[in-house]
């Protein structure tokens, strides 16, 4: 493995953890700021639409820039959004932090995931891109729940110190390990990155990462209060219930991106999605049975990030050479879903229909988005009869 991919995933940790790890503190957050949790919901869906505007016009602004230089500035921006987080005087001003934080979070992905599969031969790129992605799993695997216990044991903003603390750590890692491009490489304009999107089948890959990944996330967002009002878990048993996630998280990315190298992202992604559908079906169904709830909680993980590597490479092979601001537009489009699915939790659990009404919901998203992934395949098909 390339030194320069161990160095994207150490970035990919952090900001995974920042982006997840607020899910597992919410309780705490929300009695902290006294705000319901619908209201604390926000700090994720701020969040995530805040990665959507960063993903688009950070990654447009540097797209020409030295990547190198773009991933150190990006992780410093990243520090400096925890720090922020950390010393919180009210809700307004975390939901401040989370957005700084948040703008380097598209354009460092985006970035990463063409540097990422520059590192290696063409057939292992979709393993590469898994590979960065691996940082952003171990942080769930991992870093989630040993923030969510630190914050439930020293309070939520030790959390962020700690945050912050492996914000620095990486940025040196990128520092040191990150290779900077070959003089020979000329940057591709910004016109025509913008141009790449000319491509029906690059706005079709945007849709179904929205809707299939999107999915997964709202399902996920209000998964504390899901296991402790519905499945009867103690608080306690959240942090570790989620290593059990995380788990899943890890094996579903490297293995989606296994499948996507070998059998192309689209086959890859029916088969994926169609399995996330059933699983949180299940879920919501069968989420009074503690049993039930850690077998659906694991599948929901592998299955939801075996959706990942497939969604990257698929817009980075319709984008071409125009492939930065592509990848850059499809991590807003994650984190667009991201907010979608909060949102829809929210508005479900502030109806009144429970906890597990934000699994039905997600089970819907994700079924749409399976339903988008046969249109374009059928567009793809007529596009290359008429080629022919």
């Amino acid at each position: 493995m390339p030194l320069g991919l161990l160095a994207i995933a150490i970035g990919g940790f952090g900001i995974g953890l920042t982006e997840f790890v607020i899910m597992g503190l919410l309780p705490e957050v929300a009695a902290d700021f006294g705000v319901t949790e619908p209201v604390a919901g926000w700090l994720i869906s701020g969040y995530a639409l805040t990665v959507v505007a960063g993903g688009v016009g950070l990654t447009a602004a540097v797209a020409r820039a030295d990547r190198k230089r773009v991933l150190l500035g990006l992780m410093g921006l990243f520090i400096a959004g925890n720090m922020l987080s950390a010393l919180a005087s009210g809700y307004e001003v975390m939901l401040a932090g989370r957005i700084v934080a948040a703008l380097a979070h598209g354009a460092f992905f985006g970035v990463g995931s063409v540097v990422a599969a520059s590192l290696v031969a063409p057939e292992r790129k979709a393993g590469a891109i898994a590979m960065m992605f691996a940082g952003l799993t171990t942080s769930n695997v991992l870093g989630v729940p040993f923030g969510t216990f630190i914050g439930q044991q020293f309070g939520w903003r030790a959390t962020f110190w700690v945050i912050t603390v492996i914000g620095v750590v990486a940025m040196a890692g990128v520092a040191v390990l990150v290779p900077r491009p070959r003089a020979e490489t000329a940057p591709v304009r910004l016109r025509e990155e913008v141009a790449a999107f000319a491509h029906s089948q690059v706005w079709f890959s945007l849709l179904l990462t929205v809707l299939g990944y999107g999915g997964m996330f709202g399902a996920f967002t209000y998964i504390a209060f899901t296991l402790t009002e519905v499945s009867g878990f103690a608080a306690s048993a959240v942090p570790w219930l989620l290593v059990l996630f995380g788990v899943g998280l890890f094996a579903g990315n490297l293995l989606g991106g296994r499948a996507a190298d070998r059998w192309r992202p689209d086959p890859t992604l029916a088969v994926v999605l169609t399995a996330l559908t059933v699983v949180l079906t299940v879920f919501a169904l069968t989420a009074t049975s503690q049993v039930m709830t850690v077998v659906s909680l694991a599948l929901m993980g592998a299955f939801g990030f075996a959706t990942v590597p497939g969604l990257q490479m698929r817009i980075m092979n319709y984008a071409g050479r125009a492939e930065t601001l592509a990848s850059g537009a499809n991590i807003a489009a994650f984190n667009l879903g991201n907010a979608l699915g909060a949102w829809l939790g929210g508005v479900t659990i502030g109806a009144g229909l429970g906890f597990t009404s934000p699994i039905w919901a997600g089970a819907g998203v994700t079924l749409a988005g399976l339903a988008v992934l046969g249109v374009a395949a059928r567009f793809a098909v007529r596009r290359e009869h008429a080629l022919v």
